[in-house]
């Protein structure tokens, strides 16, 4: 299997996107108060959305998920 070798922006934003996901994990699995849905910090987006710029990755989503796979090929199960 060929390794690839993530510059540190392309390593940011995989690490970036990987916290988000587990963010919105972590709020859906919250039980529901019932007042409202459960919410993903701004800052947890912001954060994947200025790591993806910075890789030059924003809007090219199919480099980007080739990128995440090759770091790390199995979905990590929650």
């Amino acid at each position: 299997m060929p390794t690839a070798v993530l510059t540190d922006h392309e390593r940011a934003a995989v690490q970036a996107y990987l916290r988000l996901l587990q963010t919105v994990r972590a709020a859906f699995d919250s039980p529901p108060d019932g007042r409202r849905p459960p919410m993903v910090p701004p800052a947890a987006l912001a954060e994947a959305e200025r790591a993806l710029a910075a890789a030059g990755l924003a809007g090219n989503e199919e480099a980007f998920f080739r990128l995440l796979h090759t770091w790390c090929p199995e979905p990590t199960q929650a």
